[in-house]
């Protein structure tokens, strides 16, 4: 059972986790042990409620693919323990960020005087270059 908020849960059957080999240089013993994890969940298909499958779908990460599938490897650790817990933080992270409510951008004025301040400068930028000409013999 994985907890999202005080009222949001993922049963077990939900997530689909797989051992897979671990990529890269380790040794010996990465050839042998299936120590990373795939974990997979299918958005459309849960339990979670119409308002966080809506914002899921919308984000544009990468580990989502267009049939609504969140797809997480984890790899980090050398024990397929650790890896299952972080793949299932990574996921709740996910989906928390998916639903977390942005804050409006409210768009600023320029103040009275930085518009003057500006203004001077360029009609100043503007005197020195016009001193630039030919000189006249």
């Amino acid at each position: 059972m994985l907890k999202i908020s005080n009222a949001v849960e993922l049963a077990d059957w939900e997530i689909e986790i797989t051992q897979i080999r671990a990529q890269g240089a380790g040794g010996q013993n990465v050839n042998k042990v299936a120590s990373a994890v795939h974990l997979r969940f299918d958005i459309l298909n849960s339990s979670l409620p119409p308002f966080y499958k809506e914002r899921l779908m919308a984000l544009s990460d990468q580990r989502i693919s267009k049939d609504g599938i969140i797809v997480i490897k984890a790899q980090s650790f050398r024990t397929l323990e650790l890896n299952k817990e972080d793949a299932l933080e990574r996921l709740k992270e996910l989906i928390q960020e998916a639903v977390k409510q942005k804050k409006a951008r409210r768009p600023t004025k320029p103040t009275k005087g930085s518009q003057r301040r500006r203004v001077d400068s360029k009609t100043k930028k503007g005197k020195t270059k016009a001193l630039r000409g030919k000189v006249q013999l």
